[in-house]
């Protein structure tokens, strides 16, 4: 009969207390990694947004007239879908002192997971001033 001290392994209880302690770890880290994921995922449509607001200005002085189709500025098609498929992005153009054409805003609108996950901030504008907005202050905070 061998003695207990030359027997190797693990109790069941030391088993149960190591899956306890990865549950408990699981439980906090995964929260965390998915508010981290879609926020770096409305990093893109920020991104995304500036670059075409960029383009937009290219169009009006070449046209004298913003674009209200993404496919103008370049884009495949219109509404826009960013790379990553989580954001669709829109223009609309708009008129001041009667004068049409002269005003836009950029939409980008969260799409699938996406949508999902980051329920605080599903929508970010730009206009041609450069003014961002979004449903929470923080959309386009640091």
């Amino acid at each position: 009969m061998r003695s207990l001290k030359s027997m190797k392994g693990f109790t069941l209880v030391e088993l149960m207390i190591t899956v306890a302690i990865i549950g408990i770890l699981s439980a906090v880290a995964y929260p965390s990694y998915t508010s981290y994921v879609s926020k770096s995922n409305r990093g893109e449509s920020q991104r995304e947004l500036a670059k075409i607001a960029a383009l937009q200005e290219q169009y009006f002085i070449d046209h004298r007239t913003y674009s209200d189709d993404m496919e103008l500025l370049g884009f495949s098609a219109d509404p826009y879908i960013t790379n990553s498929g989580n954001y669709s992005i829109a223009s609309v153009i708009g008129s001041s002192g009667g004068v049409s054409g002269v005003t836009f805003i950029l939409t980008a609108t969260a799409l699938s997971t996406q949508l999902t996950q980051d329920t605080e901030c599903t929508t970010l504008t730009i206009n041609e001033k450069g003014e961002k907005s979004g449903e929470s202050t923080t959309c386009w905070g640091n």
